[in-house]
């Protein structure tokens, strides 16, 4: 058994009604996932990397300095990236018959607009509202998981006759 098998398995085991007669089984299949991905991984390692690794601190490039809040996203967004695809390809559209490298591609796209969101939402949140980072940083998360949902099943993963 592969631990998509697993995960699926775990998943459709709380895909109960009164949820299944709300929630189509991919919806709920993503909401898991991204769950998982974007309110529990992204935050820990977001909130490890600004408070341990940058510690609040600018970072300096020569030709630009980073905020921290910045900085971490950064940082953690290659993780989240390739846990997000994995998890997109193998447990919610599995069924997909887009090939990998399209699949890929598409995501790219679809995780540069995330990241435009992600960037002004957190400039706004943090700079203009004076929101602490992390909590900006699961707000930011929640407006873009919506984005990312829609891009998802009607771009990235969509049949080619839909």
């Amino acid at each position: 058994m592969q631990i998509e098998d697993i995960l699926i398995g775990c998943i459709d085991f709380f895909y109960r009604q009164p949820i299944a007669r709300f929630i189509p089984r991919q919806t709920f299949r993503y909401a898991a996932c991204g769950g998982m991905t974007y309110l529990v991984i992204n935050p820990l390692l977001y909130f490890l990397t600004y408070n341990f690794v940058l510690r609040h601190r600018f970072i300096d490039l020569g030709f630009v300095v980073m905020s921290p809040h910045i900085a971490a996203l950064t940082i953690v967004f290659p993780i989240v990236f390739f846990i997000g695809f994995w998890l997109n390809k193998h447990v919610t559209f599995r069924q997909s018959p887009v090939r990998t490298h399209t699949q890929i591609a598409r995501y790219t796209l679809s995780v540069g607009g995330s990241i435009a969101i992600t960037y002004l939402c957190m400039k706004l949140l943090v700079e203009v509202c004076g929101i602490w980072p992390t909590p900006a940083n699961v707000l930011t998360t929640v407006i873009t998981t919506v984005y990312s949902y829609a891009t998802a099943k009607y771009f990235t993963f969509r049949h080619s006759k839909e």
